[in-house]
């Protein structure tokens, strides 16, 4: 599995109808061998994330004021897992910190290449109460994203799609839809259970058979299996499509611009990305010092105002107002609404998968 900020996984890319801004070119670089210590030193902290709109988030909610506080500059660089994983197992990462999906972390974890979190070196971490589930020996939670349903607020005479059941019952709520496919990111799969009357707490390990006669049933009323973040607002603004799955922020604009488009919250599938630390570094002591700022409430909630990705850390919440609070899938009701993608069956399953969606789509 590749990392979702990046690659096939672009949502972060693009949130918000932002899809076309540029990377921080004042400060991120490609990852080529250039020497660290050009960039400032020991001061200096080199961080990987995904660039683009995601990356001016950081930069604005979290390095400024990192480096405001500890004299600390940060470096940002934009590489893929590959290239990561290659420099690490030639000893010379040029990164110190790592800013990944929790899936590449479990990955690159496997394979010797991050270091062990100390969580005591980590105080904010202590009081922070993120889920076990963003716990691991190699990496920590940092934001949630999420992949939701979205429909246009016009088309069923003032009725509501309120599940995927209902994204399923094309008599009760007709027209065309349009889904995910496998080059944009994980098959929904889960969404095929949910609208098959699999409970949330039942969904794994996927019933994949199941979850594939679901796609059977709403195949035919499919007329786009869309493959970037922009397009399922695109379709639903051509009326191309009254309903589709969507990543979580990618409407935003539209919206805001007074589209007649809603998100559905209800069975959304939320993503984790964190922080990890690369074997061969030698600003350890640094990296845990941003990590630790990073999960300081009034950190997290500053990021989540400008960008729609939730904070890990529940107390950020008391510092957000309800508009803000409405989108993003890690607020109360949503958590309560939706489920956590579970990253290691997902690992273990999606070739097995993808090959099958291949299949499947082609027949």
């Amino acid at each position: 599995m590749t990392d979702p900020l990046i690659g096939r996984r672009a949502l972060l890319r693009g949130a918000g109808g932002l899809a076309t801004a540029t990377a921080l070119t004042s400060l991120a670089a490609c990852g080529t061998g250039t020497s660290r210590a050009d960039s400032g030193g020991k001061k200096t902290l080199t961080v990987r994330n995904s660039g683009g709109t995601y990356g001016d988030a950081n930069q604005k909610a979290l390095y400024d004021a990192f480096t405001k506080e500890t004299g600390i500059s940060i470096r940002v660089v934009n590489i893929q897992y590959a290239q990561m994983l290659a420099q690490i197992k030639q000893g010379r990462p040029q990164f110190d910190v790592i800013d990944d999906s929790m899936a590449d972390f479990m990955k690159l974890g496997g394979k010797g290449a991050l270091q062990k979190l100390d969580h005591d070196r980590l105080k904010n971490f202590k009081k922070a109460r993120i889920a076990s589930k963003l716990v691991t020996e190699y990496s920590v939670g940092k934001n949630y994203w999420a992949s939701v349903m979205a429909c246009r607020t016009d088309a069923f005479g003032g009725r509501k799609p309120a599940s995927w059941a209902d994204f399923w019952d094309t008599e009760k709520f007709p027209g065309s839809r349009s889904l995910q496919t496998q080059d944009a990111d994980l098959p929904e799969l889960e969404f095929a259970l949910l609208a098959d009357g699999v409970p949330m707490d039942k969904l794994y390990p996927l019933d994949v058979d199941r979850a594939f006669k679901s796609m059977d049933r709403i195949k035919g009323s499919v007329k786009k299996y869309w493959d970037t973040g922009a397009l399922p607002g695109v379709l639903l603004g051509r009326k191309e499509v009254v309903m589709t799955s969507v990543w979580q922020g990618r409407l935003d604009a539209l919206i805001k611009g007074g589209s007649p488009m809603a998100y559905q919250w209800n069975g959304a599938r939320r993503q984790s990305n964190g922080w990890g630390i690369p074997q061969g570094t030698d600003k350890t002591d640094a990296a845990y010092r941003l990590i630790d700022f990073s999960l300081r409430p009034d950190v997290q909630a500053a990021f989540a105002k400008i960008y729609p990705m939730g904070p890990v850390v529940p107390s950020a919440y008391d510092q957000l107002s309800a508009d803000v609070k409405a989108n993003l899938p890690s607020s109360p009701s949503h958590l309560e609404s939706g489920f956590d993608l579970d990253v290691a069956w997902w690992i273990q399953h999606e070739d097995a998968v993808a090959k099958r969606w291949l299949e499947w789509s082609r027949a």
